[in-house]
């Protein structure tokens, strides 16, 4: 009697009329999360306190992260995410479901049902996206969709990858680095290598340990990072100071370094990152590394605000870098847009073997 509705689905319809259209960008290091025609709605990092006996999770975000290294005993904050993929499944669902629910409360949506599409990295397992599917369904999503980040990524940075000119897009995250070319809609040419912001502060760490023999956290290296970190030698050097403990005597210890000495903690890591783009061009047809030559590469994601790393990039592959514009936010906004303009993204989806709807 109803065949005629074909897969309608008269509930959904109506959670639809008050729910919002969410992207996420389901990062190592951060989790961003733009809403339909509302832009990022929330940026916090990817972290979770909980209780280790109950594995009750006690705060997400910004407060969880906030706990890193100061929590009692009983209490412990971890990333549920590492290298771009899902190592703690529960942990990821309750910190998607604060995320999601949260973008209702800030919106006043009264049923959080909503379409969500979720970047995930091109070099994922089939088990590593059922776990992202999973998690995202369990959070409570009413329908989902997976998208490359790197796809995504060029989509949020204005990319033309509907058209048939080439065009290159390098997404530097926490825990990956995906590189991809693209023609017609259609990924030509991909890399991912799980090299990107937490490699770069892990050697951080190692160098100081290795010639200070003073040992840091994870965060004091990221700072310095951020402050006087570099790929490529600047106008004009900075330094920056590391406080931890040193290792011969166990006292409390302050060095200052120079961004000289950072670029050298990085080299290794930039190299893999600079080798794959070189990798990814070296198999690009060669009408397609023509219109790159005009259109240049584009650098997305955290570890695009790198000082020097565009210059270094382009030093190495003799191709114009540039940087888009808020790059850290570009796969959430792609992942956004797509939602916004479906039937011209649909083709997108439906054309990536690692990109379809979930139900």
């Amino acid at each position: 009697m109803f065949s005629f509705l074909g897969n309608f689905r008269p509930f959904d319809w109506f959670l639809g009329l008050f729910s919002q259209d969410i992207g996420i960008d389901l990062g190592t290091a951060n989790t961003l999360v733009s809403v339909r025609d509302k832009g990022i709605i929330i940026n916090e990092p990817s972290w979770v306190a909980i209780r280790k006996r109950s594995r009750e999770p006690l705060a997400v975000g910004a407060e969880a992260r906030e706990m890193v290294g100061r929590t009692p005993a009983d209490i412990i904050a971890i990333r549920p995410l590492r290298d771009g993929v899902i190592s703690e499944f529960e942990i990821t669902e309750a910190m998607l479901k604060y995320f999601i629910e949260k973008v209702h409360e800030q919106l006043l949506t009264p049923f959080p049902r909503p379409r969500v599409v979720v970047g995930i990295p091109s070099g994922v397992t089939e088990v590593e996206e059922r776990a992202v599917r999973d998690a995202t369904i369990q959070a409570g999503a009413r329908d989902a969709y997976l998208i490359e980040e790197p796809v995504a990524a060029a989509i949020g940075a204005g990319l033309g990858i509907m058209e048939s000119r080439g065009s290159m897009i390098v997404d530097i995250g926490g825990g990956t680095t995906e590189v991809a070319v693209f023609s017609l809609g259609g990924v030509v040419v991909r890399r991912s290598v799980r090299v990107a912001g937490d490699e770069l502060d892990e050697d951080i760490v190692q160098y100081a340990r290795n010639k200070y023999n003073l040992l840091i956290g994870e965060r004091t290296a990221e700072r310095a990072k951020m402050a006087a970190g570099s790929a490529y030698p600047l106008p004009e050097e900075r330094t920056v100071t590391l406080r931890g403990r040193n290792l011969l005597n166990g006292l409390p210890q302050s060095v200052e370094i120079s961004s000289i000495e950072l670029r050298e903690a990085m080299a290794p890591a930039i190299n893999v990152i600079v080798d794959a783009v070189k990798d990814a061009i070296d198999e690009t047809p060669p009408e397609l590394v023509a219109d790159l030559m005009e259109a240049g590469i584009c650098l997305a994601g955290g570890g695009a605000q790198i000082r020097g790393l565009a210059d270094r990039i382009e030093d190495a592959v003799r191709i114009r870098v540039w940087v888009a514009e808020d790059p850290m936010t570009c796969v959430a906004r792609g992942a956004g847009r797509v939602l916004e303009d479906f039937d011209l993204y649909s083709r997108v989806l439906a054309t990536d073997d690692r990109a379809r709807r979930i139900n």
